[in-house]
């Protein structure tokens, strides 16, 4: 090797070497800012302890009883005991929670935030297999096929931001465990992720399944690897239907406001104790057929859970029927944007178009809400999300410790 070579050599090593460590250090840099930011989101959301959403501050009682739904829960239970059974002890440790740990709150939409749990990315092929296992045995085929859906359109979301992998990806969810799979006490799971967290509380035979936060950003892959996937769509569709039901005066009650400029949801993360008044028109107000239809609409996010626990939910939502309220804020033509709630004493439903950030690039002149970015949240008002209620009754019967 030649003296002009080997300094040549050098150099290039040399450069390699920094461009590294530079690498590195922003790598560590974006981490340190990721986690104050996280650390910031969990210190004022979790500042008050859970009440719950209410309407006017106070919680209504009586609404969730413990009791049998006659829909077993065995086929949930043995599928997150196969999944935790294959994890290290390293791999245990990060994964199960305490049943009432703060870690059920601690969920966030935002692809920055630093998560809990075990991620399908750092999973083995049999980890995987057994995450999606536990995500079947809970879920519908529409609920699975949704959730699957989502994960692909973050890699999407990767693929149009020069292939940013690390920060947006197919795999970067989190799966803790919180409590024992039991047949008899409380416990339950969590996946979380950019788009995509959904609570799943199991006493007995009796589920709640929220808060759920479902969306993406694109909503519609048009290029890439997952081209041609979508999602709801039919949800969006529904929705708009809905409102074109109403008269000229039942729309006056339902319709909030007729444009929409910003983003509209109000109870994502870290909110689970807003307080939220009434709004729009009253089912009381609507015609039967409008009444259906409603609770058809209502239905579509439902059944993302197992057909058995969905139908329970059904009936619980329908014998609230009378004291639900449908609320509009956005146009009502084929390509408007658009928010609708659908909330009463037992559901709470937020549909969101929101204004483009991971692909803003991509629409340079668009500053409003756009239909390629959904959010939607189903919520469990009174006291309810996450199973609260229902665990703590559950402590009232079998004081903790005893």
């Amino acid at each position: 090797m030649s003296s002009i070579t080997y300094v040549i050599l050098v150099v290039l090593i040399a450069m390699s070497s920094h461009s590294l460590m530079i690498a590195q250090n922003r790598e560590q840099s974006r981490f340190e800012r990721f986690k104050q930011m996280s650390q910031k989101a969990e210190e004022s959301g979790l500042e008050e302890d859970f009440k719950g959403i209410t309407t006017g501050g106070a919680v209504v009682p009586d609404l969730f009883k413990i009791r049998s739904t006659g829909v077993s829960t065995e086929p949930v239970r043995k599928a997150a005991t196969k999944f935790l059974g294959l994890l290290t002890a390293e791999q245990l440790k990060k994964t199960k929670y305490d049943i009432d740990d703060s870690e059920w709150r601690k969920w966030m939409n935002q692809h920055f935030y630093i998560r809990q749990g075990i991620n399908f990315a750092e999973m083995s092929k049999r980890q995987r297999e057994a995450a999606f296992g536990l995500l079947k045995n809970s879920l519908s085929a529409k609920g699975l096929n949704l959730s699957k859906d989502i994960m692909k359109l973050n890699h999407t979301l990767g693929e149009l931001n020069s292939n940013n992998f690390e920060e947006y990806g197919e795999w970067l969810y989190h799966v803790t465990v919180m409590g024992e799979p039991s047949k008899n006490e409380p416990w339950g799971w969590q996946i979380d992720g950019h788009h995509l967290i959904i609570n799943y509380f199991i006493l007995g035979d009796q589920v709640v399944m929220s808060p759920v936060f479902v969306g993406s950003e694109p909503v519609i892959a048009t290029t890439g690897k997952y081209s041609g996937t979508a999602i709801l769509q039919d949800e969006q569709n529904a929705g708009l239907n809905m409102l074109l039901t109403l008269n000229q005066e039942q729309k006056q009650q339902a319709i909030l406001k007729s444009t929409k400029g910003t983003n509209n949801n109000l109870t994502e993360a870290f909110k689970d104790n807003v307080v939220l008044d009434y709004a729009g028109i009253k089912a009381s107000n609507l015609s039967r057929q409008q009444k259906d239809q409603l609770t058809e609409l209502i239905k579509m996010y439902i059944d993302y859970m197992d057909s058995g626990h969905a139908k329970i939910k059904m009936d619980e939502i329908k014998a609230h029927i009378n004291d639900t309220y449908f609320a509009w804020i956005g146009g009502d033509t084929e390509n408007s944007v658009y928010y609708y709630r659908i909330h009463s004493p037992v559901i709470l439903i937020e549909f969101d178009h929101q204004k483009l950030v991971g692909i803003r690039h991509l629409y340079p002149d668009v500053k409003s809400p756009h239909r390629q970015h959904i959010h939607v949240v189903v919520r469990t008002p009174n006291g309810n999300d996450y199973g609260k209620d229902l665990l703590r009754q559950h402590y009232e019967m079998h004081p903790h410790g005893n």
